[in-house]
């Protein structure tokens, strides 16, 4: 473990390779493995950053190899990015003559090269260049001399696997080095959302589609800028927003209707988890999809018809009957919507998650295209039997859903079909490419995060947040408010895995919320100051519960409050108890999930974008009362799905082997208040949630007909 680090200051030098080296000896050894004598440090020192605490280099027996040895490292200065763009620091060069370095995925690293430094630091956001004023220590990226960018663009990278991260409020394309998992580069583009009606929230599929095959081109193109040959994309995977439904027309490729929007997957695909240069907290737009409660009158009517001692629709498939999933969207489109029900009838309707339009449409659409999904995505429509894997029969006719309008379910990592793009001759170049990885956002995630061991577990912190645990091969079923899901199933032979999942309906929505509708802040990240500033909540509590309460209560009749208020509270304290909130929520889920699977977790993998508050985090131990980790690759959703892209048989360019896979850089939050402190300001909040129940007594505004 190293140390904890302050605000310790490395003076750095320059070495013939054009590498950063800390002056600290009279001979030392560069990235590239050049023993070099000491020279004089360069004018501007590179200052550590006051809010890095300690970063871990977890062995590889917490990823799933117990009792491995590994070799040791010798840190020096490396800077590290992160969603903010901040930067971070992190160990990572060997002294001359040590054994190289596992990268954190894949194969083992090469020394770095002037190819991977140039599209890293293509690929974030540039730092502050130093101020001229003498002494003043800034921190900064400092860029190559322009030979070094020559060598640069002569350097031969790995194969190359492409990742479409398509979210609630934005989808992007990312691509990785599959040896060394570094993000060469990416590309973003926001999408809309349509409200038609109180309560209502919808997307044009064409839209996402589009977005799609934009963020493809514009990647290409910077990747032609750095001198990257695409053609090193060997495989593309996909992750997408999971519930959310759509159905189209198979002849003609048109959507029969928007797609009818799910609760927000906050991965950091969305705005509300990767955020602009500085900001800790999500960007507007993706809160809303929460409050689509259209099909509550349909769960309503469902529900009457499962007796009372035999709920035969959440022992097939772990989930509780709810608007949150895709079958009860189906069933109300078939209801409510005339096109679709003709295109149903005269063989013409094809129904799917985002993940099967998107598939379906990359691979030909009605030229061709594949129908299909994997089993994470089918997991969560609840017509889905997670014991044999197949779409049911009883749950089919449950719902009254055709079953002859639903996709192929296929592993999370094999090859689907390849890509067919014609109308853009730029993103036409990956033409031919297979798709061969598709998740669940929040499974792609916990793939990222390499939790393949029971009981490891990450949070994805967003606009809302979700908290996956792995239980290995068996289904556990909660007694205690969790989702039971299928986790993985990363290849056509390989086996399933499940997870618990616990889900925080607003998690940075709040914020947005706190920005939007009550003007507190102006911008996001000043919900950060405003905490800090005070470092309490002075006895107030928030509970935003603004649709109901999901896991682990699944109250639908729960709304928002804030209690606790005194003549001193202001918007200071609100701004606390808002951070707050996201993390109490969170410790009940884990509560929960604790009791499922009785064995407490020692620690919390993290990830999404509201992870760069450091207050959030730090609030999230105390309240936890464990340590809370985040990894120096913030991408991990889109890291999963390329992950499993590269993976596939036929593919072969990413070693998802125990042994392939190495030490991943951490930063770690310990708690710093005491236990009783904790369960004090724990069981308050308790009290709040039990005051913002039974607030909504009739749903008649919150649904109705087209």
């Amino acid at each position: 473990m190293l140390p904890a680090m302050g605000s310790t200051s490395f003076p750095l030098r320059p070495c013939r390779r054009r590498a950063w080296l800390p002056a600290r000896r009279a001979h030392v050894t560069c990235r590239a493995g050049h023993r070099l004598r000491r020279a004089q440090a360069p004018p501007h020192d590179v200052t550590l950053p006051q809010t890095v605490r300690t970063f871990l280099l977890f062995p590889l027996s917490v990823i799933g190899r117990p009792g491995r040895q590994r070799p040791p490292l010798h840190p020096a200065p490396e800077v590290v990015g992160n969603a903010g763009g901040g930067g971070a620091w992190a160990g990572g060069a060997g002294r001359e003559g040590s054994a190289p370095v596992k990268g954190p995925l894949g194969a083992r690293s090469e020394p770095s090269t002037a190819a991977s430094l140039q599209a890293l630091q293509a690929s974030r956001t540039p730092l502050p260049r130093p101020s001229p004023s003498p002494g003043k220590r800034v921190k900064t990226a400092r860029q190559p001399k322009a030979g070094f960018m020559a060598s640069a663009k002569k350097a031969v990278l790995g194969p190359l696997v492409g990742a479409v991260d398509q979210g609630t409020s934005s989808t992007r394309f990312l691509v990785f080095n599959s040896k060394t998992a570094e993000l060469l580069s990416h590309h973003q583009v926001e999408i809309k959302q349509e409200f038609p009606r109180e309560g209502w929230v919808e997307q044009d599929p064409k839209e996402i589609l589009q977005s799609v095959y934009e963020c493809i081109e514009k990647t290409c193109e910077k990747l032609g800028q750095l001198n990257i040959d695409i053609s090193n994309i060997k495989a593309i995977g996909v992750s997408n927003q999971r519930e959310t439904t759509v159905v189209w027309d198979k002849l003609t490729g048109e959507p029969l209707y928007n797609a009818v929007a799910a609760p927000v997957s906050p991965g950091p695909s969305d705005p509300a988890a990767v955020v602009p240069s500085g900001s800790s907290v999500p960007a507007a737009g993706a809160s809303s999809v929460w409050l689509d409660l259209r099909t509550q009158s349909t769960v309503e009517s469902l529900s009457k018809r499962i007796p009372g001692n035999n709920n035969f629709v959440k022992s097939k498939t772990g989930l509780p009957l709810s608007t949150y999933f895709s079958a009860v969207k189906l069933r109300w489109l078939l209801d409510n919507v005339r096109k679709v029900q003709k295109a149903v009838e005269e063989d013409r309707a094809l129904f799917g998650t985002i993940d099967s339009w998107l598939i379906w449409s990359l691979t030909g659409g009605a030229s061709g295209g594949v129908h299909c999904t994997d089993v994470t995505n089918a997991s969560r429509t609840m017509l889905f039997n997670i014991h044999s894997l197949e779409w049911d029969k009883e749950l089919c006719e449950f719902f009254e859903i055709p079953m002859k309008i639903l996709p192929n379910v296929r592993s999370s990592s094999e090859i689907y079909g390849l890509m067919k793009i014609s109308h853009s001759p730029k993103a036409g170049a990956l033409e031919g490419v297979p798709i061969s990885g598709c998740l669940g956002d929040q499974s792609a995630a916990l793939v990222g995060q390499m939790c393949f061991q029971d009981g490891q577990a990450k949070n994805t912190y967003g606009t809302g947040c979700f908290l996956l645990c792995n239980t290995g091969r068996k289904c556990v079923f909660s007694e205690h408010g969790l989702l039971t899901t299928v986790a993985y199933k990363l290849g056509r032979d390989k086996p399933v895995y499940y997870a618990l999942e616990g889900s925080v309906a607003i998690a940075g929505a709040v914020i947005r919320w706190l920005r939007d509708n009550l003007g507190i802040i102006k911008s996001s990240e000043e919900i950060e100051k405003l905490a800090k500033e005070v470092g309490t909540s002075y006895g107030c509590y928030f509970v935003p519960a603004f649709s109901g309460l999901y896991a682990p209560y699944w109250e639908p009749s729960a709304r928002g409050i804030i209690c606790g208020l005194t003549q001193f509270t202001n918007k200071c304290h609100i701004a606390f108890a808002a951070l707050e909130a996201v993390c109490f929520q969170t410790r009940e889920i884990l509560d929960a999930m604790n009791r499922d699977c009785g064995i407490p977790l020692s620690h919390l993998q993290v990830d999404g974008g509201m992870t760069n508050n450091k207050i959030l985090m730090q609030l999230q131990a105390d309240i936890l009362y464990i340590p809370v980790v985040k990894p120096s690759m913030p991408e991990t959703t889109a890291l999963g799905a390329a992950m499993a892209a590269g993976a596939a048989e036929g593919v072969g360019v990413w070693s998802l082997e125990p042994e392939d896979l190495s030490a991943v850089t951490m930063e770690r939050f310990e708690p710093q208040i005491n236990a009783e402190e904790s369960e004090i300001r724990y069981s308050t909040w308790k009290k709040a949630v039990m005051k913002s129940m039974g607030w909504v007594t009739t749903q008649s505004s919150e649904s109705g007909m087209p």
